[in-house]
């Protein structure tokens, strides 16, 4: 197998051979043809996540190099193993990546993305910016239907990860205020998102005109520059026109946490999403005399990747702005995310 690897956290991707992988019992083996790159790949390949001033490095978290990062894969089967029987060689899937130890109770549940034990792809084992991929059961195959192959390998992360995080908030009425902070392109699935599932009531905020712009097109109602704002937390309320119940934090950073905190009405709740890191003193009695909830969301469960593809196939989801690139380009790919130049999604071919 031929992949782009991470060799030195922060350096060049470079070209690694690891052989090609053999299915075992019950297992299948991909051809990637489509593969998004998504911001948490960025960390990845830059060496770790900031956990409130303490960087949790590849290292620590038991991850050998060479990393090939990737988990938004799309591919066609191209071997299987003893005992497969419900899968055909030559058929195209978009791989659940999320895979847990198959052993816990949270395995058991249909939650490996909760799972301790995960073995994600593209971060435990190695993902879509290779040209093959190892799945270790067939349950993890999803049948993208007529949909856009370069749009449907994005749904298994940045879609999934917009879709349970609008999840969390549910239900609400259709015109209940919800912000989104962020318009990159897991902010912009999540505008899709609730637009599909029949929310009106949407606030983008974002720092970049363009991106906030492209937020609108997507659906949002109204839109706010938070750098160029005043009063950031009173412009949004007033953009949201009453009560704000639902935020979700697509940065989820030192600078964006003090804003979604201050704005949910009681009873209201906050979704942390983002990656981005840090901390911030957070009041506690404000927690209880407001009654609001706060909660992290990590991607989504297989049964909710196969709703969410439904509501793509129905037509009511519409598919964020995507860019397709040679899988050559994942390094620029990689620095044009770090570096906030991509509006967003940018998904390698093979």
């Amino acid at each position: 197998m031929k992949a782009l690897g991470v060799t030195t956290p922060g350096e060049a991707l470079q070209e690694v051979d690891l052989g090609d992988p053999q299915p075992g019992p019950g297992e299948v083996v991909l051809d990637v043809s489509h593969c998004g790159v998504c911001h948490s790949d960025v960390h990845l390949w830059e060496g770790g996540f900031d956990f409130g001033g303490q960087k949790m490095s590849l290292e620590a978290m038991g991850i050998p190099l060479p990393l090939v990062l990737g988990h938004e894969i799309l591919g066609t089967v191209s071997a299987v193993g003893e005992g497969v029987s419900d899968i055909r060689i030559g058929e195209r899937r978009i791989v659940y990546p999320w895979i847990g130890c198959g052993d816990c109770p949270r395995c058991a549940e249909g939650r490996d993305d909760l799972c301790q034990g995960q073995v994600a792809l593209g971060i435990r084992e190695s993902g879509g910016f290779g040209d093959k991929v190892k799945v270790r059961d067939t349950k993890y195959l999803v049948d993208p239907g007529d949909i856009d192959p370069a749009w449907a390998a994005t749904l298994a992360c940045s879609g999934l990860t917009a879709y349970g995080a609008v999840d969390k908030l549910m239900p609400l009425d259709q015109e209940a205020g919800v912000v989104v902070i962020g318009a990159g392109g897991v902010g912009l699935s999540a505008v899709g998102v609730l637009k599909a599932r029949g929310h009106e009531n949407i606030t983008v905020v974002d720092i970049e005109d363009g991106r906030l712009q492209t937020a609108r097109e997507a659906g949002a109602r109204q839109v706010v520059n938070s750098a160029t704002a005043d009063d950031p937390v009173g412009t949004v309320m007033a953009a949201a026109g009453g009560d704000v119940m639902g935020v979700i934090d697509f940065v989820n950073g030192a600078q964006t946490a003090p804003l979604a905190f201050a704005l949910p009405a009681k009873g209201g709740a906050i979704v942390q999403v983002g990656l981005f890191g840090g901390s911030f003193p957070l009041p506690l009695a404000a927690m209880a005399v407001r009654a609001i909830r706060m909660e992290g969301a990590y991607v989504g469960s297989l049964a909710q990747l196969k709703a969410l593809v439904e509501l793509a196939k129905s037509g009511k989801l519409k598919p964020p702005p995507i860019r397709k690139a040679p899988r050559g380009e994942a390094g620029e790919t990689l620095a044009g995310l770090r570096d906030g130049k991509i509006v967003g999604r940018v998904v390698l071919e093979s």
